[in-house]
């Protein structure tokens, strides 16, 4: 009784065809298709980059990280501020 035959499946498939049509299906299977090839393709090439990339010193992450969390910093202290100023502006 919880189990689906094969007649089941055959009128649910006819139901999706009458409701989306062959070619809009055909027009998906096919988009699904070319995401799947892009997805493994991207995989493939982030193996491939992995085994190649040198180490990097930790000096130059350090010096790389630096100034991006001064930066990420930035936006949090001055935002109280802005929030004033706006209200202000609004105000008047």
């Amino acid at each position: 009784m919880g189990e689906f035959s094969i007649w089941h499946w055959l009128v649910v498939l006819l139901v999706v065809m009458l409701l989306f049509g062959g070619g809009k299906v055909s027009g998906l299977m096919g988009d699904l298709a070319k995401g799947i090839k892009s997805f493994k393709a991207v995989m493939a090439e982030d193996d491939g980059k992995g085994a190649k990339a040198p180490a990097a010193s930790p000096a130059l992450d350090e010096a790389a990280q630096a100034p991006a969390a001064e930066a990420a910093a930035a936006p949090a202290a001055t935002a109280p501020v802005a929030r004033e100023r706006a209200m202000a502006d609004h105000a008047a």
